[in-house]
């Protein structure tokens, strides 16, 4: 049995949402095909996600220093004890799925941090002398599914533009994630009456790739 985390990065849902839309076609399918797997769905907008402030980073230092976690303030020991869940969780899964929407070139930022969350010298990656850093999740896989209203995707006139995959796929390798499949539901806003066109083949492509993700 595997376990995937289904990750929204979405204030819409449903079909108010093209990302969210496909997403939720992939995950039916994928269960449907996969019905003894644990699908647990993290809704990033409705999650308490710490960002990496001025406290945290005081706290991780007073913790590497040697002092004791009791001995940190309750607001520091709340931070740090969820930063920690969070990227415990992202460990113990087998597969990703990333959904999100393009916001000016990139991913909304509640996405950044939780990627920030989930990157942990010692835990997603470690540093070897003479090597650098290397990724330590070299046994699991994952899906981006993005919606665009623009066609940004990798050989598009505008891909150059686009931070968002980019900045994602650049992450999974970075934590030795070997494999790392894109669903780009894009070009709804550029070509507006194909934007129903668009959808579907997108759903299709998710459908059948969920039977072998």
């Amino acid at each position: 049995m595997s376990t995937v985390l289904y990750i929204s990065a979405h204030p819409m849902q449903g079909e108010a949402s093209y990302s969210t839309t496909v997403g939720n076609q992939f995950i039916q399918a994928y269960r449907a095909a996969n019905p003894n797997d644990e699908v647990i769905y993290l809704d990033l907008f409705q999650m308490d996600i710490p960002r990496i402030d001025a406290e945290v980073l005081t706290a991780w230092g007073k913790l590497g220093t040697g002092t004791a976690f009791d001995q940190l303030s309750s607001s520091e020991q709340k931070k740090v004890s969820r930063l920690s869940e969070l990227v415990d969780q992202f460990v113990a899964a087998d597969k990703y799925v990333f959904v999100n929407p393009v916001w000016n070139f990139s991913y909304p930022p509640v996405l950044k941090d939780y990627i920030d969350a989930i990157c942990v010298a010692g835990k997603t990656f470690k540093y070897v002398a003479g090597v650098g850093p290397v990724g330590q999740l070299t046994d699991k896989k994952a899906l981006h599914i993005q919606a665009s209203g623009s066609v940004l995707s990798p050989g598009s006139a505008y891909a150059d533009f686009e931070m968002s995959h980019r900045h994602l796929d650049t992450i999974m390798k970075f934590l030795g994630v070997p494999s790392f499949d894109a669903i780009f539901v894009e070009g709804m806003a550029a070509a507006a009456d194909q934007a129903q066109a668009i959808k579907e083949k997108a759903v299709q492509e998710a459908r059948t790739l969920a039977l072998t993700f």
